[in-house]
């Protein structure tokens, strides 16, 4: 008997657990078809941006400004700046369910809980599967404290969940003082499913230029063992289904965060890398693996490595490289 891959995450049903996540490669119809035909469980659409709108506003501001014109010229713009960029979104969610058989998620990039959660309505309208949220508030403020911050989560789910009814997905950062309990806690919301974690843009410097450019733009094969151990921490400790995200390159590392606890792992990297039809090695490697170990479906073995599953769970507290090194004499 074949290998069933099918998977469930945050409600939707799944032909396999690998889910496109925001990007370029989700930002068209073309792409989003080679992505089904290659055996993608489901996409997430190209984030649209809260930043992006609020930046584009102040541009025009400023130009007005210049010009001379009143705050009522202003108004006309940020609305219709708004309804602009909506409306180009609203269209790929009509496009892409009018196209795919696979679930279509829809992605908000957010920082607050202000009038952009507006928007998650009309998404729900345009037929979204489900709707992510991909929140990520950098912790660099010395005036915030952690539970502010954490607040601040909180607040954009409480909001975004009164206005529609579709699953709703959090993908959240590991930059939390107590990251199990917000994980924990999060998953008790209401939400439908979580995904640990956020890829950030992340910065470099030319030390010859003197200047700030970006770095590490795709994420690395081993930045998986960042979210395979939260999710082993928190597997059967939440409300609702995880997700793993950042590092999953292959069918192996997929494989590991079924092990772990989640019900799918988002990728990006290693199709801007290997081409759409990685994902069909990646089903193939999952397909083998269970048909070896004599699994029929993915929930024969997911979570089987968690924390509450394995002989020594203190494993997964252990943050010094103790055992490792101890009889390391010869290093130098």
């Amino acid at each position: 008997m074949a290998a069933n891959i099918s998977t469930k995450f945050a409600g939707l049903e799944l032909r396999s657990p690998v889910i496109v996540g925001s990007s370029a490669l989700t930002s068209n119809l073309a792409n989003l078809k080679k992505l089904e035909e290659n055996g993608a469980g489901a996409v997430v659409l190209k984030s649209i941006f809260e930043e992006e709108i609020i930046f584009e506003y102040n541009e025009y501001a400023k130009e007005a400004e210049k010009y001379g014109y009143d705050y009522e010229y202003l108004d006309y713009f940020d609305y219709k700046i708004k309804q602009d960029n909506l409306n180009k979104y609203i269209n790929l969610i009509k496009e892409a369910k009018a196209n795919l058989s696979i679930p279509v998620i829809a992605s908000v990039n957010c920082i607050s809980a202000h009038e952009w959660t507006n928007f998650a309505k009309r998404i729900e309208e345009a037929g979204a599967d489900a709707l992510e949220l991909n929140i990520f508030i950098m912790p660099s403020d010395i005036n915030k404290t952690s539970t502010e911050l954490e607040e601040t989560y909180f607040n954009i789910v409480k909001e975004v969940r009164s206005k529609i009814h579709i699953p709703l997905i959090v993908k959240m950062t590991q930059y939390f003082t107590g990251l199990a309990n917000v994980i924990v806690n999060l998953s008790k919301t209401g939400i439908d499913g979580l995904v640990l974690f956020n890829r950030h843009y992340h910065l470099d410097f030319d030390i010859d230029k003197r200047e700030v450019r970006a770095a590490h733009v795709f994420s690395d094969e081993l930045e998986y063992i960042l979210p395979l151990r939260w999710i082993a921490i928190t597997s059967g400790k939440t409300d609702c289904t995880m997700a793993a995200s950042t590092g999953v390159h292959d069918g192996r590392s997929m494989v590991k965060m079924i092990l772990a606890g989640a019900s799918a792992v988002e990728v990006v990297s290693t199709i801007y890398k290997h081409g759409p039809q990685r994902i069909q090695k990646m089903n193939q490697f999952l397909a083998e693996y269970m048909d070896k170990h004599g699994y029929n479906t993915i929930e024969d073995f997911r979570g089987l490595m968690s924390q509450d599953k394995i002989k020594h769970p203190d494993i997964f507290e252990r943050v010094q490289f103790m055992r490792y090194f101890s009889d390391r004499e010869d290093i130098l």
